[in-house]
């Protein structure tokens, strides 16, 4: 059987002289899998992998060290010479820290000597020019930063502060998360910046900002260092009402001993490396025993911090610290349990470095198996050759593990990218006090880079807990959102987050994807009640079915009806002097437009189409005109009969040629002459008014030739001015019963209707100027009817002993 060594480059197992519980379990992780990669007969089988421990101590100057150390040979480092004795290492994995990966990466990329870190995010080992040998388990810590975004934007938090360390990491992190929540649409409230001098300083001015800050949510980019002694001076100020969100520097750090500390970042969320499962690792922790375990150096140290017990054998000449121990010391006896170690101190079910570690060391191993297994003249290299797994160069491997693909125990895709980066997911933590005082990092969601757009970011809100005071989600705006219907207009000098709301204007709703915009409506349509979506203006014509249009037509009916009444009286009593006087015949005739009259308001009320637009104005123009020229007729026959009895008359001579009669058909051909060729030039029709009454269609008839329509109406005027004028210059004839008072009475009612009715029709519009001019033409013919035909039904009913020749010629007067 032979044997490959893997060498491992750990991070910091004594951090000055204190002992890392988690470094030493990463340790462990490699142990546990070189072990089990060894028992595999599918994984390099017949072939043993070993390992070297070199501790950097979180120390730059350690790894460097380290580096030469591994390369050289010698503890005396021998540049450029390699005086090892025994096999080279193969591959190194680690460090944990960005600070002592850089140096170890710079001197192992001239020799391309492989190197994969399980921890290392800076971003620049993702340059290959610089680190061409470097590749890692973890991921570019810049890649955060789109995880950092989502979580915003996910929250609806635009106004955040961040606080970052002076250092590389930070300030580019720091840059990049800026970049991507403005390009979110949010804001940065404030940025703050933790230096190395002036340290206590710099954090009472940034607490002081965070308390000033309307900023909810606080983007912490630094490291656990730099953010211990922030989170201390938060917590004296009692400082509870913020949302610190965390980076994968600190997020899951235990380094929080103080309970005023967990209480300030209960509540906070942060961004881990994804956790994973190493099968059989928890079952070999909990096998630890210094009684089985003889080869592991560090296992009594570790169970003396584990179990906070001390080893007799190391007494006080050993170990000076215990001469101040006291009497009730606890000393170890090798019986305790691994398993009742508090999962906080020692956890075992949680792995998300550690499985950084043991995927790392499966990398390297599946390079060696395909190694071990290319078939000659089918190989990676020139002319298809092959390496040989025992005596290869480092480059060869390289070649291999920049080039894996695999599939772990949990049937994840293993592989690296160009820049030698593993594919990003990470996990999103709730930092959760409970309260007797402990505290756990609860898995609340993922953020998946591979899935499609727009599903990368999954969040299980119910189970997240906010901190005292919050039972919703936090609030972290600049400006509170807008109301419906109004639009963001920005404050000069300030971000865009922070600003002022106006409503939309009429007729305008809020872009659904610009709040800081209104769209106007289509002309056919008008916004809701809360300017979120235009709808269809509704249609409004006057009709039958509204309290106005059923009224006005009940009206026109009734008026219709009461002027047949007078009709049938006059029918019935067309023998009486009352009836005969002043031509009966055309008092029927006026009785006959009159009912037309009233009736013709009908076609007014109801939908507007082309044959009603066309037929309403005509039937109400002939009608009247037909109307106010039996008027002009019955006034000029009362003229002529008194004026004929006159020796001395002009127009005694006339009374022979029945001028009266030609009156009605002549004055009424003319009305509809004018009709005809207003129809056939420019007729009426039906129309849509989008303007006449807001946020509805008004569906009216537009009259065609305005000119052609005043022609219409201006004759009509003209024969009542007519029949006006001769009325009232007959009104002071001679007897009892005078025909041209009521006429001129009529008249003066008709041409006070219809000039009243002209500045109120242009003042309205949509269906109520329809209103207006049903009005009109009901009150006209009902001012003709009562003051004409009222009087003689009055004598008729109530007074029959008035009906008689002597009364309406006056002589029962003058022979009294």
């Amino acid at each position: 059987m032979s044997s490959t060594n893997v060498i491992l480059n750990s991070d910091t197992f004594f951090l000055l002289i204190r002992f890392h519980l988690r470094y030493y379990r990463f340790f462990l992780a490699m142990v546990h899998t070189i072990m089990e990669i060894n028992a595999s007969d599918d994984l390099l089988p017949n072939i043993t992998l070993g390992f070297r421990l070199y501790d950097s101590c979180y120390n730059e100057v350690r790894s460097l060290m380290g580096a030469e150390w591994i390369l050289s040979g010698k503890e005396n480092v021998v540049p450029n010479f390699n005086c090892n004795k025994d096999i080279m290492p193969l591959a190194i994995i680690g460090d944990l820290p960005t600070k002592a990966s850089i140096p170890i990466a710079r001197i192992l990329g001239l020799y391309r000597y492989p190197q994969v870190s399980y921890g290392s995010l800076h971003p620049s080992l993702s340059d290959k020019t610089q680190f061409p040998s470097f590749l890692r388990t973890s991921h570019n810590a810049d890649y955060e930063v789109f995880a950092l975004a989502q979580l915003l934007k996910y929250f609806n938090w635009t106004w955040v502060g961040i606080i970052s360390s002076d250092n590389d990491l930070g300030r580019s992190g720091a840059q990049l998360v800026s970049r991507e929540i403005e390009k979110n649409g949010g804001c940065v409230a404030f940025h703050e910046i933790l230096p190395i001098v002036n340290f206590m300083k710099s954090i009472f001015h940034i607490v002081d900002v965070i308390q000033k800050s309307r900023a909810t949510v606080i983007i912490v980019y630094c490291t656990i260092e730099s953010f211990i002694p922030l989170i201390e001076e938060a917590s004296l100020h009692n400082i509870t009402d913020k949302v610190w969100l965390g980076t994968t520097i600190w997020s899951i750090s235990s380094d929080f001993p103080k309970h005023e500390l967990r209480t300030t970042l209960n509540g906070s969320l942060g961004i881990a490396s994804q956790h994973g499962e190493i099968p059989g690792f928890k079952e070999f922790l909990y096998s630890l025993n210094p009684d089985i375990s003889l080869d592991d150096l560090l296992i009594k140290t570790f169970w003396e911090n584990a179990f906070q017990c001390v080893w007799p054998e190391n007494n006080t000449n050993n170990n000076p610290s215990l001469a101040q121990l006291r009497e009730d010391i606890v000393w170890c006896t090798g019986k305790e349990r691994v398993d009742s170690i508090d999962p906080d101190v020692f956890d075992v079910y949680n792995f998300r470095v550690t499985h950084k570690v043991y995927t790392a060391v499966l990398t390297v191993a599946h390079a060696l198996h395909q190694m071990k297994n290319c078939v000659p003249g089918k190989g990676p290299f020139k002319d298809g050759s092959c390496a040989d797994i025992y005596n290869h160069q480092p480059w060869q491997l390289l070649h291999y593990i920049k080039n894996i693909k695999f599939n772990n125990s949990a049937e994840e895709q293993i592989f690296f990218d160009a820049n030698g980066d593993v594919p990003l997911y990470l996990d999103i933590l709730n930092w959760q006090m409970f309260p007797n005082g402990s505290n756990q990092y609860v898995y609340i969601g993922s953020f998946d880079a591979q899935a499609p757009k727009g599903q990368e970011l999954k969040i299980q809100d119910n189970k997240i807990l906010w901190n005292v005071g919050y039972d919703q989600i936090p609030v972290s705006v600049c400006s509170d959102p807008c109301p419906r219907g109004h639009r963001r207009a920005t404050i000069q000098g300030e971000k865009i987050c922070c600003f002022d709301c106006l409503p939309c204007s009429e007729g305008e709703i809020l872009n659904p994807n610009d709040d800081s915009e209104c769209l106007k409506c289509p002309e056919d349509k008008w916004p809701d009640g809360i300017k979120e979506k235009c709808l269809s203006k509704p249609i409004q014509f006057l009709s039958y079915d509204e309290t106005l249009g059923f009224s006005l037509a009940s009206i026109s009916v009734l008026f219709c009806l009461l002027t047949f009444s007078v009709f049938c009286l006059f029918i019935v009593k067309r023998k009486t002097p009352i009836v005969k006087a002043n031509n009966r015949e055309l008092s029927y005739l006026l009785l006959i437009s009159l009912m037309f009259g009233f009736l013709c308001s009908l076609p007014f009320i109801g939908r507007p189409n082309l044959k009603t637009c066309m037929i309403r104005q005509v039937l109400f123009a002939v009608i009247f005109s037909f109307c106010i020229s039996v008027i002009l007729a019955k006034t000029v026959t009362v003229v002529m009969i008194f004026s004929a009895t006159n020796p001395d008359s002009k127009l005694k001579k006339m009374v022979t040629l029945r001028i009266p009669v030609y009156i009605v058909p002549v004055c009424t051909m003319v009305q509809l002459i004018l009709c005809i060729v207003w129809l056939a030039r420019a007729a009426p029709f039906a129309e849509f008014n989008m303007a006449a009454e807001i946020g509805k269609i008004v569906i009216e008839c537009n009259e065609g030739s305005r000119v052609l329509f005043s022609c219409v109406l201006g004759y009509m005027g003209l024969l009542a001015a007519i029949s006006l004028l001769v009325a009232f210059l007959a009104r002071k004839l001679p007897d009892t019963f005078n025909e041209t008072k009521f006429i001129t009475f009529s008249m003066l009612v008709f041409a006070s209707v219809w000039l009243t009715f002209i500045p109120a029709y242009l003042s309205t519009r949509g269906k109520q100027m329809v209103a207006v001019e049903i009005f009109a033409i009901l009150s006209s013919s009902a001012g003709l009817l009562v003051c004409i035909f009222i009087p003689k039904c009055y004598i008729i009913l109530l007074h029959p002993e008035m009906n008689t020749k002597q009364y309406i010629t006056g002589r029962t007067a003058r022979s009294t």
